[in-house]
């Protein structure tokens, strides 16, 4: 209807009230801007109903020209893929700002996790409970109470290589089996390097196998008839296979009939280059025990025990179970300075209780390099006790399938 004051004529009726949807003018005052719309109900300044019409909604405004019709596509579309690129960046730095939350919780400041380190036994793993470290504990509780994951001593544990030669005789087994637990209440890491002679026996294989310990069974080829000590030979055995696959760790010469202490182990992961201490050593006639080792000022070597004057021309008065020293010396010449590219073995042609002095001066040359272990060195950790039997049958895999003596009837 024209208004008051106005011509009737339609030109100016059509002028006056004019179609919503054919003027973009129109459209454009009644229908604000897609960008401006949103911003505004970002900021509240609108409903959220008019939000959601004016983002997914393609019949909120209806261009008079394709040009800007495509142009406000573009932009949708753009915005839709700017709403969604923050939207999942949001997501995808969730958990990581989750976890530097927790580990930035002063309730666990100074706190770290350490898992214990599970054993193998040969080529097999070890899943017992036993094998984990003693600071972690049961791993459900340890799970549900971070605390108890965190190593106290903060100690990172050197490998512990274990050098033991044997063979065939009576109380092998007593030997291996004593020896055998010893070193599986040693923490882990550790590697028990078994030398034979000529071949691997079954019986020495079965008691590897059965104890949870990580071990190498090697055999010496060497004929028995061209070597008056097979120990010597076993043990360079040994080294060679070390040096060969450059085994890092500290080696350690354990005889079969050695008593060692627990802590023993722990100390020797101590070393550095090269570790010495006490060992309480039987006498030939067994009548008594006498002291081989080190004389010590706190961790300094200054001086030796000595026992029988015979043995006063000895550079070094050390047992071959009374010292360990850093693998690495094997193949590593700068670093510890080696003046000669001869490799290191325990020599079979020096006389007599003068092969662990001949096979020290080819590791170290003085006590200056020495560290003697514990701290003062008065603590006996080795003690050599050697217990033989005079018959030389055993049971074959000492299994015992028939009666061995005279079968005494029941009364």
């Amino acid at each position: 209807m024209p208004r008051q004051g106005t011509s009737n004529t339609g030109e100016e009726a059509e002028r006056s009230v004019p179609s919503p949807l054919s003027n973009p003018a129109s459209c454009n005052e009644n229908y604000p801007p897609i960008g401006g719309r949103l911003l505004s109900s970002l900021f509240g300044l609108s409903d959220s109903r008019a939000l959601i019409l004016s983002v997914f909604s393609t019949k909120s405004a209806r261009p008079f020209d394709r040009s800007k019709q495509k142009e406000q596509v573009w932009k949708r579309v753009l915005l839709h893929f700017f709403i969604c690129f923050i939207v999942g960046l949001l997501i995808g730095l969730t958990p990581f700002i989750s976890m530097d939350i927790s580990y930035t919780n002063p309730s666990s400041k100074g706190q770290a996790f350490s898992y214990g380190i599970v054993s193998t036994v040969g080529n097999s793993l070890n899943l017992d409970n036993k094998g984990i470290d003693d600071n972690v504990g049961n791993l459900d509780n340890a799970m549900t109470n971070p605390t108890l994951l965190v190593d106290k001593n903060q100690e990172t544990r050197k490998l512990l290589i274990v050098v033991t030669p044997t063979y065939t005789r009576l109380l092998q087994a007593y030997y291996l089996n004593r020896l055998a637990y010893t070193l599986k209440l040693a923490k882990a890491p550790l590697l028990w390097i078994v030398v034979e002679m000529n071949l691997q026996s079954e019986e020495t294989a079965d008691i590897l196998r059965r104890r949870s310990v990580m071990y190498r069974h090697l055999v010496c080829k060497r004929n028995l008839t061209d070597i008056k000590d097979r120990q010597v030979h076993q043990r360079n055995v040994a080294l060679s296979h070390i040096e060969t696959h450059r085994v890092d760790g500290i080696i350690y010469f354990a005889n079969e009939d050695n008593v060692c202490s627990i802590d023993l182990f722990q100390q020797m992961r101590h070393i550095r280059q090269f570790g010495t201490w006490t060992v309480a050593k039987q006498t030939w006639d067994k009548s008594r025990f006498c002291l081989e080792g080190p004389v010590c000022n706190g961790a300094q070597v200054i001086g030796w025990h000595l026992n029988r004057l015979s043995q006063r021309f000895r550079r070094f008065h050390a047992e071959m179970s009374g010292f360990a020293f850093n693998s690495t010396i094997l193949w590593d010449l700068k670093r510890w300075h080696r003046p000669t590219l001869e490799p290191i073995r325990q020599l079979d042609t020096v006389e007599d209780g003068f092969q662990v002095s001949s096979f020290i001066e080819q590791v170290v040359e003085d006590e200056r390099r020495m560290e003697g272990l514990p701290l003062d060195c008065s603590r006996i950790m080795v003690w050599e006790l050697s217990i033989e039997s005079s018959n030389s049958f055993y049971p074959q895999k000492w299994s015992v399938k028939n009666n061995l003596d005279v079968i005494a009837p029941l009364a």
